[in-house]
């Protein structure tokens, strides 16, 4: 199949392309920067996502049978991709995230109500408040995705791909990804602690206990694949590790890759040093069923886990963040903490 990727040459992107040329597939790739260089066996169209029917023609001469947008963040930009997809293909792969299920505006306390029964499913009620994040989180964000805009609704997104009229869409809802390359540096701080010879990591008890949805990379890629190149996908795919980890689980197993032989020390929250505590609601755990994309489209993960940590581990420990917040590491304030725990 000739697949176009919208944002193929970032943290999931490259992955992506990776695998589909590996497997034969003709690729191509829309980039906005002119010097960006790509596989000489990739073809390149510069463009903007935001205006792509600037691009037509150069798409329209690729001919993808598969449109792959992996920023999409707007409704109005998933209203224009499925209107130019519609001259030149019928089917359209979004990738959208869990964000909108109503859990996780549970999560970040801005949706109301009783907790969500869990696991999650695809048929699980998605947010009711459009407004996921503050703008203040916003703007951070898109220091970091730069591809963000400010009318950032994945909901919105799924909407305009899912009841298009123009073509048909599938729409991928991905987890935290980790691995090498994440931007977000999922791992620095913990990896830190362990490298400045911490003896106890710290973690307040409601999110020692909490339990989300997480995804290595190249994994995460693969499922985008299988989508991308499967005439029988179709609908809302959740994508994620099962089982689902808590917190601390999680730390401890990353602990062990890392061969770091301190302790987890899980404190009351009222008793937690506030650099360390999470905002939100950690009553509500977001534990997702990917059933649905494991049985349709056979999906299962090429890395385990652990090889899967140790992979982002060795990244992270070679590509540290280029600025560190030191307010993260008040460790004066976690050996008091410590202490009293004695």
């Amino acid at each position: 199949m000739r697949i176009l990727i919208i944002g193929g040459n970032g943290f999931i992107g490259s992955p992506l392309t990776r695998q589909l040329r590996e497997a034969g597939h003709p690729v191509a790739i829309l980039h906005r920067s002119a010097n960006k260089s790509l596989d000489k066996d990739v073809a390149s169209i510069q463009g903007d996502r935001n205006r792509l029917s600037d691009s037509l023609e150069q798409i329209e001469r690729f001919s993808p049978d598969v449109i792959v947008d992996l920023i999409l963040s707007s409704g109005e930009q998933a209203r224009q991709l499925m209107s130019a997809a519609s001259t030149i293909t019928l089917r359209v792969i979004a990738i959208s995230s869990m964000d909108v299920y109503r859990a996780w505006g549970l999560v970040v306390q801005s949706e109301p109500g009783p907790l969500e029964p869990l696991p999650i499913t695809e048929e699980s009620p998605v947010r009711t408040n459009r407004q996921l994040y503050p703008q203040e989180h916003l703007k951070m964000m898109q220091s970091i995705f730069t591809w963000l805009d400010q009318e950032y609704d994945k909901v919105a997104v799924e909407d305009a791909v899912l009841n298009s009229t123009l073509g048909r869409g599938v729409v991928l809802r991905l987890p935290m990804v980790y691995g090498p390359g994440d931007p977000l540096h999922r791992f620095f701080p913990l990896l830190k602690r362990f490298g400045d010879g911490r003896s106890s990591v710290l973690l307040a008890a409601d999110l020692a206990t909490w339990r989300g949805p997480r995804g290595y990379v190249e994994n995460v890629a693969h499922a985008i694949a299988l989508a991308a190149t499967s005439e029988r996908a179709a609908g809302v795919y959740n994508v994620c590790e099962e089982p689902s980890l808590s917190e601390r689980e999680w730390q401890e197993k990353i602990a062990a890759q890392a061969k770091w032989r301190g302790n987890f020390v899980v404190l009351p929250r009222e008793k937690t040093p506030k650099h360390l505590l999470q905002p939100g609601n950690a009553a509500q755990h977001v534990v997702v069923s990917s059933v649905r994309i494991r049985a349709e489209l056979h999906y299962k993960e090429l890395v385990d886990v652990d090889e899967a940590i140790r992979r982002t581990i060795a990244w992270e420990q070679g590509h540290p963040p280029g600025v560190i917040n030191p307010q993260q590491f008040d460790y004066e304030a976690e050996d008091a903490a410590i202490a009293l725990q004695a």
